[in-house]
């Protein structure tokens, strides 16, 4: 399948699935925010617990928390959606932010690297997304 296919896809799913916008603008914002490595997961065939996975890393404690403050900013602002949870945000090696059907993780390279959760859930489809930064 082309790339324009795929995006046009995406695009028209994305209208009709909130979670997939959730997921979207948590991804652009935390590539709005210098993040690398961005991956978006489409968990939905392997559990019933979330909906997408949002994977970012960052090269600071500092960055780390812009990042998941701007998320929190951007999809409580722009969607009206409030956070269930958040984990790790003092230890800042690996923050986890919880939106129910999406969970955004932000790691240090060395912290994602170590619990390695792209080949943990494998099998889960990757939802195209191009940083604007690359």
């Amino acid at each position: 399948m082309e790339d324009s296919t795929v995006r046009s896809e995406v695009a028209a799913e994305k209208q009709s699935n909130p979670g997939l916008k959730r997921a979207l603008v948590a991804a652009r914002t935390a590539d709005d925010n210098r993040g690398r490595d961005i991956v978006v997961l489409d968990m939905r065939e392997l559990t019933a617990m979330f909906d997408y996975f949002v994977l970012a890393s960052g090269t600071s404690r500092r960055q780390l928390h812009a990042m998941s403050e701007q998320i929190d900013h951007a999809l409580e602002e722009g969607l009206g959606d409030r956070r269930l949870g958040i984990e790790g945000y003092d230890e800042s090696r690996w923050i986890l932010l919880d939106y129910g059907d999406v969970v955004i993780h932000l790691f240090e390279p060395e912290t994602r690297e170590y619990y390695a959760l792209e080949e943990l859930w494998g099998q889960a489809k990757r939802v195209p997304f191009e940083p604007r930064s690359s």
